[in-house]
């Protein structure tokens, strides 16, 4: 779950506790960073996203980047008194915007922050939450499963933003369908 918490949070976390299984959150700094040892002590994984998510500021230069990952990496050890060490770039390991801002910086940051000891994760099957407006929870249910569908492993790209009420709903839906396309659940680590 990217870009949480949020108020849509404490609903995922019922019904990941409701299925017995674990997720990774890749946090932002929000307003509800006072989540973040709940999400811990659940047993799920806590992945850095973005201080700030502005694409304008931490794609114009490395040492924005940086200082952006360092930000949110402090929030987390301060709430958490863990130092994440997994993380997922906004927009993906190859997302075209960056270019926009600073011509080839993904290639530097990919390259860059495992030598910094961080282990990266984008997706293979995205649930299309963020396809602007409201998705219908059917819509993302179906893309999800239909993305699934003849891949061994998955790492599904969800939002927990309060704007995604729609997620939260798909997701017994999701969880049970994946099921039973033989899938198992585990938090992401490095």
């Amino acid at each position: 779950f990217d870009d949480g918490p949020s108020n849509n949070t404490l609903k995922i976390l019922d019904i990941l506790d409701t299925y017995g299984i674990k997720a990774t959150f890749f946090v932002v700094g929000t307003a509800k960073m006072d989540y973040l040892p709940l999400i811990h002590s659940k047993g799920h994984a806590i992945g850095l996203h973005s201080t700030s998510h502005s694409y304008a500021n931490i794609y114009s230069s490395v040492n924005n980047y940086l200082t952006d990952i360092k930000g949110i990496s402090d929030i987390v050890y301060a709430k958490t008194g863990v130092r994440s060490n997994i993380m997922r770039f906004p927009g993906g390991s190859s997302n075209a915007v960056s270019a926009s801002y600073c011509k080839g910086i993904m290639t530097e940051l990919t390259t860059l922050m495992p030598s910094l000891g961080y282990s990266y994760y984008d997706w293979n099957v995205s649930s299309g939450d963020a396809a602007g407006g409201t998705v219908p929870s059917s819509r993302i249910v179906s893309n999800v499963l239909n993305g699934a569908r003849g891949k061994k492993s998955i790492c599904v790209l969800m939002h927990d933003t309060g704007a995604k009420g729609t997620t939260v709903q798909a997701l017994p839906q999701m969880i049970e369908g994946l099921h039973s396309q033989g899938f198992r659940f585990a938090a992401l680590n490095a």
